[in-house]
């Protein structure tokens, strides 16, 4: 399988995802929103960015299971309690340089959002994949 990403030239330039993703997939794979949850169903403690590391050492085990890795991720989407674009920032540094930097290459959103589902929670990670 492959997967095509592109940045028309007709649109800006991206600090690091693409535009446009397009895979021929015989399985696609939807996660579950990616939560900052330690095994026992907590939010762990800490702030945003200690949120991202439990997200990410979460999103990779979903990937995992499901036979997927970071680079057969075609779409993601980032949601942060926040309205500071500097957070914001933040956080998309943390997971772009993360163990699962290669899924943010493809078409990505960044979202401030006024709260999520768990009391605590400052960040949510939903993805989608493409298998061969």
């Amino acid at each position: 399988m492959t997967i095509h990403r592109q940045n028309p030239p007709a649109l800006h330039a991206t600090p690091g995802y693409h535009h446009v993703t397009i895979a021929d997939a015989r399985r696609t794979v939807y996660l579950a929103g990616q939560c900052p949850l330690a095994q026992d169903a907590t939010v762990v403690p800490g702030d945003v960015l200690a949120q991202v590391d439990q997200v990410v050492a979460n999103t990779g085990a979903a990937l995992t299971a499901a036979g997927a890795t970071p680079g057969d991720v075609v779409r993601t989407v980032v949601y942060v309690v926040t309205s500071d674009r500097t957070t914001l920032s933040a956080v998309w540094e943390r997971f772009t340089t993360s163990d699962i930097a290669a899924a943010f290459t493809t078409a990505s959103t960044l979202l401030g959002v006024a709260q999520l589902g768990y009391p605590g929670q400052l960040v949510e990670l939903d993805v989608t994949a493409a298998l061969g």
